[in-house]
């Protein structure tokens, strides 16, 4: 099996359950924003953290932010502790699809995956790149801020923001 990513950079550590549990790598703590998952420890660059679980839904929900799309069309309403990763214009993360090489077929599967070296006690974070008609200010604090949650490729279609605020999200 393969994935099929947003970048160019490939797995190249995966975490050995045997070594590892999630809970040692990470945590849920507060945020400017609300929730946030923070690192307790050293991240590589290029480590698949793990698998997003949750609901399976055929509908968009009403009353849900962290909806994200699968391959088949279908829904994934995420549980903790992926629930939590927040939106960044300059992400530490990213979300992709393992594929059968054989068939060609994405599986309904998202996993998480670090794209740079990760400090303990940084928060994870990830591009929502939601499309313009969806976008809503943005207040990640980085330097390279777009000032909305927005594709990059459709930053244009949406107004200059006021002046974002650039507090960055504290610790657990």
């Amino acid at each position: 099996m393969s994935h099929d990513s947003t970048t160019s950079l490939q797995p190249t550590r995966h975490l050995d359950p045997a070594q590892h549990e999630l809970g040692d790598l990470i945590l849920i703590g507060m945020t400017a924003v609300g929730r946030g998952v923070f690192a307790t420890r050293k991240l590589a660059a290029g480590l698949v953290l793990g698998e997003i679980h949750g609901e399976i839904l055929d509908d968009h929900p009403e009353d849900s932010s962290y909806v994200m799309e699968l391959p088949s069309s279908k829904l994934l309403e995420p549980a903790p502790p992926f629930r939590f990763v927040n939106h960044s214009c300059d992400p530490n993360c990213e979300l992709f699809y393992w594929f059968d090489e054989d068939s060609d077929a994405q599986e309904d599967r998202l996993w998480v995956q670090t794209i740079r070296p990760i400090k303990p006690g940084e928060e994870l974070s990830i591009d929502y790149s939601w499309p313009a008609d969806a976008a809503i200010p943005c207040r990640c604090g980085t330097e390279s801020c777009r000032g909305w949650i927005v594709d990059p490729a459709e930053r244009h279609l949406l107004p200059d923001p006021a002046i974002p605020d650039r507090t960055p999200a504290t610790a657990p």
